[in-house]
């Protein structure tokens, strides 16, 4: 985990698309792959029992009843298949309805799996499976009869879905901000801030709703209920307000919550128009309901909510910080009515119950929120509606008197003249491309903060979508950077290539924008260790910016700086060093002494000598870029964790291990306070370490530190990716010899 590595240069678009909506279902639907339902909501209900038949008018009105409560309903006969079908469920929670027989079985299997809410046993003799179901904490009972089911399934799914909405918690304050590292933001935090700007930015037309129905009818097909709702919303769409259909008892509000819970690219754009719409009727209500100066006092509101065990040890930690709900949110002004729902979520043992008391200032706040008994479908008495990304202050957390298994939190609606929030704000709005417009800037986002998946996938989606050639170039030079962050080289030249052609097209050959193009084309070679073609593309950046920059752009710097890289790698050592001097010469006459760009060059002529074998030269380069970095008015925390780490191989290298073994502990010890806990860079940081003790003949902390490596690898990598397969090899081997 070395500062060396060159980032690919990003190019710029935007390209949006709808799709034209004949009858429920139009031609365009059979473009797209029919969208899997269990997408569609946070429940997902199982049903379990070997006498299932579905071709028997009894099964399929005890499905048809189930159907009324959830959307999606799996069954099976074999206990084998259904297991195997729970253990790959990540993204929804599992209501299991299964017969008292095979109950016996299954239960203790899947009672544990974190995906398993609650389970329900239905059979002839209730009496006869009662003693072994009651040792089981999430089975809620034995029925007989398929009512009852429903009946407790609609509270539980209710309950389910109205706690399913994403949180997160910012313990952020000015100096967290001064720093400026990103990644210690939660992602959820940051893609729904981007996601609700740009729902609000895109104009929307009825082909929108089109589309989005579209989609629906793909994946409710043969569900009679939600057919006829989705026929109603095509009809009746714009007959009623947006915070109606919200609040109506149909798939609406589930999908959203789920598609925002799980960043779901394939419905983030057909439902976008919604997010708008919904925001917008808000905000009308609000400005008829607190305009006056009566309605512009200070108020308290409620909001029961479960919070699962470590979320509650976060919260605990960000006390005084702040809290986001990433989504739009129900509050209650009755405290007995969100007091209860407390109570009902602290029965499950995966969950800690807590009362939001929330004080709200509507002369101080921008964000928009509305009484909505008058125009909610159920004309709940009482609910007061957020709209998406609402950010509150925690004050307090402590116990409720005379009821210690609920919590009560106290915090305030923070307001945009709030310092801490404003430079939030600002500080995303700079770091989430904010030139660039529509779905591309949210596609760039999701490359930022590390989801590859999702960028790939929206970028797939894109370019399906009428765009200029242009916006497909640049679609794919960003293909071509999403796939070199995920290790897959061959296909990121590949995008390389196809965007480069097509700018060649209109472009004259020498044009400044084919630099980027070739350098991102160079690396991708360096990184597959062809350094002959690596180094041809450097040299191909470097004419074009020689012919079209002066002498000491910076830009030229980074092309030095990349050849003395490359030159490294191919162990010519000599025009390495000639090219790096270069890189340092120019950035010392361009930028401040101290600049990170300066820490940069000598962090790279340390790793040089390094190679070189000349470790007092290399100790002296790294230990000059690691006091430009401390010495920086906003010290960069993962920087300075890399000279650390690079002074920590310079000691490895000497032979010096304890050296060696307290520089990597400090590189480790600023990351786990800089990092989300499975960055990529913890595994590279507890391999560095593992190879010392391995040096020093310490087996048994090298096997710790190679296993803690492969973990953190295989939830930040792909499965195929050369660092994860170098952590796992290495601690194979380490196994060998002990």
């Amino acid at each position: 985990m070395h500062n060396t590595k060159s980032i690919p240069t990003s190019s710029k678009t935007a390209a949006t698309g709808t799709t034209e909506f004949t009858s429920l279902l139009s031609k365009s639907s059979t473009v797209a792959p029919r969208i899997d339902p269990r997408r569609l909501q946070n429940v997902l209900l199982i049903w379990l029992d070997n006498s299932i038949d579905k071709n028997c008018a009894d099964c399929q009105h005890t499905i048809s009843q189930l159907r009324q409560v959830v959307t999606t309903i799996n069954t099976f006969t074999d206990a084998d298949q259904c297991t195997q079908f729970i253990q790959n469920v990540t993204e929804n929670k599992i209501y299991l309805i299964v017969s008292g027989t095979i109950g016996q079985l299954i239960v203790p299997c899947v009672h544990a799996m974190s995906q398993v809410d609650s389970i329900f046993v239905f059979c002839s003799n209730r009496k006869l499976h009662e003693q072994w179901a009651g040792e089981w904490p999430k089975v809620k009972g034995v029925y007989t009869g398929i009512p009852p089911i429903c009946d407790a399934l609609k509270q539980l799914v209710q309950e389910r879905e109205y706690n399913s909405i994403p949180l997160s918690f910012l313990a952020i304050n000015s100096a967290d901000l001064m720093e400026k590292n990103f990644d210690k933001l939660d992602p959820t935090f940051v893609y729904s801030h981007v996601l609700k700007e740009i729902s609000l930015a895109v104009e929307f037309n009825e082909k929108s709703i089109k589309d989005f129905l579209n989609r629906c009818y793909e994946a409710l097909y043969d569900n009679e209920r939600e057919l006829r709702f989705i026929e109603k919303l095509r009809r009746h769409y714009r007959d009623q307000c947006p915070i109606w259909w919200y609040t109506n008892r149909c798939f609406l509000y589930p999908m959203l919550n789920q598609t925002l819970r799980v960043m779901d690219i394939e419905m983030i754009m057909p439902i976008s128009f919604f997010i708008g719409d919904l925001h917008r009727d808000i905000q009308r209500l609000h400005l008829k309901q607190y305009t006056h100066d009566y309605s512009n006092k200070p108020f308290t509101i409620y909001r029961g909510h479960g919070i699962t065990k470590s979320d509650f040890q976060q919260l605990n930690k960000t006390k005084n910080g702040l809290i986001s709900f990433n989504n739009f949110l129900v509050t209650n002004k009755d405290i007995l009515t969100s007091l209860r729902f407390a109570q009902q979520v602290a029965r499950n043992p995966d969950l800690v119950g807590v009362l939001f008391i929330m004080t709200i200032d509507p002369a101080q706040s921008t964000l928009p929120f509305a009484l909505i008994s008058e125009v909610s479908h159920t004309h709940a008495e009482n609910e007061i509606l957020f709209s998406m990304h609402s950010i509150f202050r925690i004050h307090d957390i402590k116990p409720m008197t005379g009821n210690n298994h609920i919590y009560e939190i106290r915090v305030t609606l923070v307001s945009n003249s709030d310092k801490d929030l404003r430079g939030l704000y600002d500080w995303i709005r700079e770091e989430t491309f904010p030139d660039e417009k529509g779905w591309n800037r949210l596609a760039m986002v999701f490359t930022k903060i590390g989801q590859y998946d999702k960028a790939e996938k929206l970028y797939e989606i894109l370019l399906n979508q009428p765009m200029t050639e242009p916006q497909r170039a640049t679609t794919f030079h960003e293909l071509g950077r999403v796939k070199y962050s995920q290790g897959a080289y061959k296909d990121a030249i590949m995008y390389y290539q196809r965007a480069l052609e097509i700018r060649q097209q209109t472009l004259p050959p020498n044009h400044i924008d084919f630099a980027s193009f070739y350098n991102n084309i160079g690396l991708a070679y360096k990184s597959m260790d062809d350094y002959s073609s690596a180094l041809l593309y450097y040299k191909k950046a470097l004419d074009i910016q020689q012919q079209s920059l002066s002498g000491h752009h910076l830009n030229l710097g980074a092309s030095y700086n990349n050849i003395g890289n490359l030159y490294d790698n191919m162990g010519d050592h000599i025009k390495a060093l000639a090219a790096h001097e270069k890189a340092l010469n120019i950035r010392l006459q361009e930028l401040p002494a101290n600049h990170p760009d300066v820490a940069f060059s000598y962090n790279s002529i340390g790793l040089l000598y390094d190679n070189m074998g000349d470790y007092p030269k290399a100790l002296a380069a790294h230990e000059r870029a690691l006091y430009i970095r401390q010495d920086s008015a906003a010290p960069n925390q993962t920087d300075l964790a890399s000279s650390y780490n690079n002074i920590g191989n310079t000691y490895d290298n000497m032979g010096d291990y304890e050296k060696a073994l307290a520089s990597y502990e400090k590189s480790l010890e600023i990351l786990q306070k800089a990092l989300p806990a499975n960055h990529p860079d913890l595994a590279m940081s507890h391999y560095n370490i593992a190879l010392v003790y391995q040096n020093m003949g310490s087996y048994s902390k090298a096997r710790l530190f190679y296993e803690q490596a492969v973990e953190i690898g295989q939830n930040s990598l792909p499965p195929n990716h050369p660092h994860l397969e170098l952590y796992q090899k290495n601690l194979d081997e380490i196994k060998r010899k002990l």
